[in-house]
């Protein structure tokens, strides 16, 4: 059960949990499925087989990475996700719940397996980034992990793991949770489905507007209150 006014820290993850782009994600790789003559996927088809190491959900998509390098179809991915990535938005209320957030003394970063130029263009983009006293993506396209980084990140902290939260979507977020020591807490509104994230035992909501709940935060004075 987690405890919410012991926190001090909240690391959030990027794609699916404070950006809405799994919809965006699918479009991009059917675009790439269609040009190979191969089966398109669904939404829900994505968010049952979607994870990390990318490259093994590649595989699941049927790609012979014998005869195409996933550099290749993954480099590709990226250039027409790049090319439409502004199509994107930020959840409902994203601002007001952080900026709430902080006001409780709770303070802010971005934990992801995006690259890093890319993801400081979009929290910028998105009038995001000034939220947030660190924003740590990858040095690559090929999103392996955020394992390493999450590591890294946490012992600069320089907080007891016990004040910091983990907030993400994907079961790989609570991986990187259990490996830094850290709790997690899961949305059901983003890459994965609720199904493999009530797996993983970690506590899961549908989105935002359940964390205003579990803070209890007046979500009508957070509308009154938004940039």
């Amino acid at each position: 059960m987690l405890k919410p006014f012991k926190y001090k820290h909240i690391i959030w993850d990027w794609n699916g949990t404070l950006l809405d782009d799994g919809w965006l994600f699918v479009d991009v790789m059917n675009t790439i499925l269609k040009h190979r003559g191969m089966n398109t996927i669904t939404l829900e088809k994505y968010r049952e087989i979607f994870g990390f190491p990318v490259k093994d959900y590649y595989i699941k998509l049927g790609f012979n990475l014998e005869k195409e390098p996933f550099e290749q179809s993954g480099m590709e991915f990226i250039r027409r996700y790049e090319k439409r990535r502004y199509e994107a938005q930020l959840y409902p209320r994203v601002i007001p719940l952080l900026s709430e957030l902080q006001t409780m003394g709770i303070n802010h970063s971005i934990l992801s397996a995006q690259h890093q130029s890319l993801l400081d263009d979009l929290t910028q983009y998105y009038n995001i980034r000034d939220h947030f006293i660190q924003v740590v993506g990858l040095d690559n396209h090929y999103a392996y992990s955020k394992v390493e980084n999450g590591k890294r990140w946490v012992n600069k902290l320089k907080l007891n793991p016990l004040e910091v939260l983990l907030i993400g979507d994907t079961d790989h977020d609570f991986e990187v949770a259990e490996t830094i020591g850290v709790d997690c807490l899961l949305l059901s509104h983003g890459h994965h489905s609720p199904d493999r994230l009530q797996k993983t035992g970690a506590t899961v909501v549908q989105g935002l507007n359940d964390i205003f709940q579990l803070f209890e935060i007046d979500v009508k004075f957070a509308k009154q209150n938004q940039v």
